[in-house]
């Protein structure tokens, strides 16, 4: 009750709008993208308080360090240790088929800024559990925060990510200058 009085306040007061579609009836992967900004966790806890959507999201470990630590967790955040990223796919694989229920939000641009292409795992750990995809977004040029689809990936990398492109295309992040193409390394090692 709390979180959404927050979540109220908070698009209430600001200048950006939250649009949502509907979503699955089954825990989802949230994609984050692009992903641009701190202020970009500020969106992600305003959007799921207000829609009273239960989420967990990978972090680097290092806001995990100290004080943060437990905030961090209790807000949903699960570590990464990103000297060794294949770890957390299996991780979250082996947290989901032993039973645990979430919606996981993974940013693919894997950090804010300075990549050329999106990290992989959130596909690998979608097609290992089934688990459906949602596309997140923020779009400084809308001032919208918000979900657009929710969708199966077919295992077919180009046209599912074709789909992703698709509905980025228009999405500029909050720091326009940092937003990364939605492209798997994988497609770029097909090609």
């Amino acid at each position: 009750m709390i979180r959404r009085a927050i979540a109220r306040t908070f698009w209430t007061l600001s200048r950006w709008k939250l649009v949502a579609e509907p979503r699955a009836d089954r825990p989802a992967i949230f994609l984050g993208a692009p992903h641009t900004s701190n202020w970009d966790f500020v969106f992600m806890l305003a959007l799921a308080w207000e829609l009273k959507i239960p989420l967990r999201w990978l972090g680097k470990n290092s806001v995990f360090t100290g004080w943060r630590g437990p905030i961090m967790r209790t807000l949903g955040g699960i570590p990464v240790d990103r000297s060794d990223p294949s770890r957390i796919v299996d991780e979250v694989v082996e947290r989901i088929r032993s039973g645990e229920d979430f919606n996981l939000v993974i940013t693919p641009d894997g950090t804010r800024k300075g990549n050329t292409c999106w990290k992989s795992g959130f596909y690998r750990i979608a097609r290992a559990t089934g688990m459906p995809v949602t596309l997140g977004f923020v779009d400084r040029s809308t001032m919208t925060v918000g979900l657009g689809p929710t969708f199966d990936l077919t295992g077919d990398i180009s046209d599912d990510m074709d789909r992703i492109r698709a509905f980025y295309a228009d999405k500029a992040g909050h720091h326009p200058a940092h937003r990364v193409e939605p492209r798997l390394r994988e497609e770029l090692d097909d090609a």
